[in-house]
């Protein structure tokens, strides 16, 4: 994976932009020898969106089954318990 500091990468902004697109390549920007964040292909940026969704819906069945299971409280009763009301 190619790395690039912050000024490196900004005088060569369209390339690591073609390098990323087109090429398919990660590319690693750091900052004072530290790594700062990366540009990537939209493909990868499109497969992490999908991923975060499925464990999002995985997550929330899983509430849904432990509410199921274990029951609920409802928001007046939580209050009361944390001392709200």
């Amino acid at each position: 994976m190619a790395t690039y500091s912050t000024v490196k990468a900004r005088n060569l902004f369209s390339d690591v932009l073609n390098k990323a697109a087109f090429g398919k390549e990660r590319i690693i920007l750091t900052r004072r020898g530290r790594n700062l964040c990366a540009v990537v292909p939209i493909e990868d940026m499109e497969l992490l969106e999908k991923f975060e969704e499925t464990m999002d819906i995985e997550d929330a069945r899983a509430a849904s089954r432990e509410a199921a299971e274990c029951g609920t409280v409802s928001l007046e009763d939580l209050k009361r318990e944390i001392g709200l009301s």
